[in-house]
């Protein structure tokens, strides 16, 4: 009975030590990415001449890509369901190609792509960002690291591991820089389980001297406190309002985890869910001069869109499964909305359908 307490109680220490040392771990890899980080911009020869013009149409796609997972019938274990993550090597290969191909369907002059992992556990290092830019030869590219996470062992069967992801935007334009911007995220230990946040400021020249100021943002998804989100809001209308005011032309698009209707539940027929990145967009915090794109549409406009996000929690049943709209464009009023619309996919590839949208500048 001795050697049997004095085995568990050996176990139990061994067990102590290791969570000791994993906390150890996470605590000392901790590290936010720089603010005002300046990205490197690759360039192609035959866009370094372009301009923008004035009162000519052009299109911009915004697409996440889940990091290659999110099959029709994936579920995620942060939302409830059941994996941590994708279901093989082929399976990210396959959904990536397919979110490319869809996109590129389209000839967009700008695209916007969202969780794209360069050397994640959860999508077996497959280099997302590698594969895109090699798709566009076509399209000046910058690439930022939204997130570079410390090995996470849970859940503790199939450990979702260490993940580095970012954003990758595209233009038929050239790009003169670009900049990354740190979002507010949770402080005190909360931050420790937070993902870090930015959004990215590529400058594009227009033939009349201003600027099409392009942001490309990835608010907080899975964080408790709702002023998390409120703060990553309002730091970005400060960045876009002291653009507007320069003269420029404001194009903000991305994922915003958060309700851009407003009024989604009622739209496609599904109650309300308490999830924070449901919630809907907080436009009061927006400056004046700059709106949301659906904005410029018609209620039954609105009300024919499909949705551009579901919930991971199960496989993608149509018409059971929670859907939402948090993609989207925000503009100037000096930017025109020729259109806008979800490419809907049935999350084919994703658990975001793209949203694409035509506009002009005034």
């Amino acid at each position: 009975m001795k050697r049997l307490f004095k085995g568990i109680g050996i176990t139990m220490l061994v067990l102590g030590l290791i969570v000791i040392v994993y906390l150890a771990y996470v605590f000392l890899s901790y590290h936010r990415i720089e603010d005002h980080q300046i990205l490197q911009v690759t360039g192609c020869d035959q866009n370094a001449a372009k301009t923008m013009a004035v009162g000519e149409t052009y299109s911009i796609i915004s697409c996440n890509i889940g990091f290659g997972a999110y099959s029709d019938d994936y579920s995620f274990f942060m939302d409830g369901g059941k994996y941590s993550r994708a279901f093989s090597k082929e399976a990210v290969l396959n959904n990536t190609d397919g979110s490319i191909e869809l996109v590129k369907q389209y000839e967009p002059d700008f695209v916007l792509f969202q969780e794209v992992d360069t050397d994640s556990d959860r999508n077996y290092h497959v280099n997302q960002c590698e594969i895109i830019t090699d798709a566009f030869p076509d399209m000046d590219y910058n690439y930022a690291v939204d997130y570079d996470s410390p090995y996470l062992f849970y859940p503790f069967l199939e450990p979702h591991g260490a993940s580095k992801s970012g954003l990758a935007t595209l233009a038929k334009f050239p790009m003169t820089s670009a900049l990354r911007r740190s979002l507010p995220i949770s402080t005190g230990l909360a931050k420790m389980v937070d993902l870090d946040r930015c959004y990215v400021i590529t400058r594009i020249p227009t033939e009349n001297g201003r600027e099409l100021v392009l942001f490309h943002v990835h608010l907080s998804a899975y964080t408790d406190d709702i002023r998390i989100v409120q703060n990553q809001i309002q730091m970005l209308a400060e960045d876009m309002e002291k653009e507007y005011r320069a003269g420029n032309y404001i194009v903000c698009g991305g994922d915003f985890n958060q309700d851009m209707l407003g009024n989604s539940p009622e739209i496609y027929g599904t109650g309300n869910l308490d999830m924070n990145w449901c919630n809907p967009f907080p436009a009061e915090y927006l400056p004046k001069g700059i709106s949301r794109a659906t904005d410029a549409l018609t209620e039954e406009e609105r009300a024919a869109l499909p949705p551009s996000c579901r919930v991971a929690d199960s496989p993608y049943v149509p018409g059971k499964s929670f859907v939402t709209m948090v993609d989207g464009f925000l503009v100037s009023d000096n930017v025109e909305v020729v259109s806008f619309n979800t490419i809907d996919n049935s999350f084919q590839y994703s658990d975001h359908n793209p949203v694409r949208m035509e506009f002009c500048l005034k």
